[in-house]
């Protein structure tokens, strides 16, 4: 369900729905707990538990504040303003809230880390070479680490 302030900021959106580029966005609640490999080619926001890796090539993916991640990202846009205990490559930008708790490495071209944010890792900022999601299997292979800090 949507919240008022969830509809101010512009960041919710109604699952099932698409996104202004015409992207179709999936949803996962809170009341879920998810033990192994989500993937797919579509934007994702997620509010559940999540043990294993997220990789959604060429999308954007949401971690709003509810949830739990153990577990490896690769995207080409992370949102984070729940609690991820793994690494994030996205190719394009990630975008850390200040509700946010990171513990992992991080690599992309652009970053935003909003004052009050939790953050424990590494950085590495440059720019791909190849587009995300042209590869996607070449990604995953080099994300799929068990050690999840």
């Amino acid at each position: 369900m949507q919240t008022n302030r969830e509809s101010q900021s512009g960041t919710f959106a109604v699952p099932g729905t698409t996104n202004s580029s015409g992207h179709s966005i999936s949803y996962l609640g809170p009341g879920l707990r998810i033990k192994g490999e989500i993937s797919g080619n579509e934007d994702l926001k997620l509010d559940s538990k999540v043990d294993g890796l997220v990789s959604i090539g060429g999308f954007r993916l949401t971690v709003g504040p509810t949830a739990h991640l153990k577990a490896n990202i690769v995207a080409r846009e992370a949102v984070i303003s729940g609690e991820v205990n793994g690494d994030i490559s996205a190719a394009d930008r990630i975008e850390i809230k200040k509700s946010a708790s990171i513990v992992g490495d991080i690599s992309t071209s652009k970053i935003v880390i909003e004052e009050g944010a939790y953050f424990s890792g590494g950085v590495e900022i440059g720019g791909q070479t190849a587009p995300i999601g042209a590869d996607l299997d070449s990604l995953l292979k080099g994300s799929k680490k068990t050690d999840y800090k």
